[in-house]
């Protein structure tokens, strides 16, 4: 009797062949579920890119840049406030020189948004972290601040690469594509202003803003605190510098509270009056409930709070 035939021992060799299948086949479609939940997390700024690219490749035409530099350069710049004033500067017949600057300073900003994500990016290849760094931008690094565990400590599972990498990816692929229909229907736009189209990257802004607002309290006082000191300082005539006064001045203030809430419960426990631990384990400070960290000022959550 052939014992390689025996059906015990052919039903084994069918288990042990039929694992690696499985596995090949559940990587892909793991891979594939990443990539669309992605997708689906660029949908906001997929909303606001695309209008204002459109803008750019409009006002791009009109300037006079080609139709290729100005698809080049959401390829290859990707930077919707540096490229909006390097067509204004070429616009008023800048040298390169100071496009080069201006776009610099601009995008400055980018140091301290990479430098507060650098941590969650410490075992990904260099290659990745390149890739990465290339596709940042303000709207996508308020996406990331929420999903990536960027604080020593922090407890967060790391999303699948594929995910993140997706997500920039179809950040970028919005902005060519408004990029492109801008091109090409710019002789059918005279003036963008009546559009409105300046008005999607603030509404964009305020549906990125949400889930914090529902996560803490304190991070919907900041808003709030920031819109209406932002108001008042434009009216008392603060110019341009109203919203960077109202984050910073909202930021810091809220950013204090946490510290001034722990400093009270210390009292309270040396009264003996502390409040009783909600159902989840956390204590009476239901502000800050569902965010992991942030209730102790010096938890590994506190440092990229606003």
């Amino acid at each position: 009797m052939d014992t390689d035939s025996s059906p015990g021992k052919g039903h084994q060799s069918g288990q042990h062949q039929s694992g690696p299948h499985r596995g090949m086949a559940a990587a892909p479609a793991s891979r594939r579920a990443a990539v669309l939940s992605g997708m689906r997390q660029a949908l906001p700024i997929v909303l606001g890119y695309v209008p204002v690219a459109f803008a750019f490749g409009v006002l791009a035409r009109k300037t006079g840049i080609p139709a290729s530099g100005a698809v080049c350069m959401s390829l290859m710049v990707f930077a919707g406030s540096a490229q909006l004033i390097t067509v204004s500067l070429l616009a008023g017949g800048a040298s390169p020189a100071t496009v080069v600057l201006t776009t610099f300073v601009v995008n400055l900003r980018h140091l301290l948004m990479s430098a507060a994500l650098a941590p969650a990016l410490r075992r990904w290849p260099r290659t990745l972290q390149w890739l990465f760094a290339f596709q940042l931008t303000d709207e996508t690094f308020a996406l990331h601040a929420g999903r990536l565990p960027s604080a020593p400590g922090d407890r967060r599972p790391e999303p699948p690469r594929a995910e993140t990498l997706a997500l920039n990816m179809t950040a970028q692929a919005s902005w060519v594509l408004g990029t492109i229909i801008g091109v090409f229907g710019s002789e059918l736009v005279a003036d963008v202003r009546p559009l409105g189209l300046d008005y999607a990257l603030p509404a964009m802004f305020i549906a990125l803003l949400l889930p914090y607002c529902r996560k803490a309290r304190r991070f919907a006082l900041a808003a709030v605190l920031a819109g209406v000191l932002s108001v008042l300082l434009a009216l008392a005539g603060a110019g341009q510098w109203n919203v960077i006064i109202a984050t910073v001045c909202s930021a810091t203030l809220c950013t204090l509270l946490p510290a001034r809430a722990h400093a009270a419960r210390c009292a309270a426990d040396a009264d003996g009056d502390r409040k009783p631990d909600g159902p989840d384990g956390t204590d009476g400070t239901d502000d800050l409930n569902g965010l992991d960290g942030l209730a102790d000022p010096t938890g590994p959550g506190r440092a990229p709070t606003l």
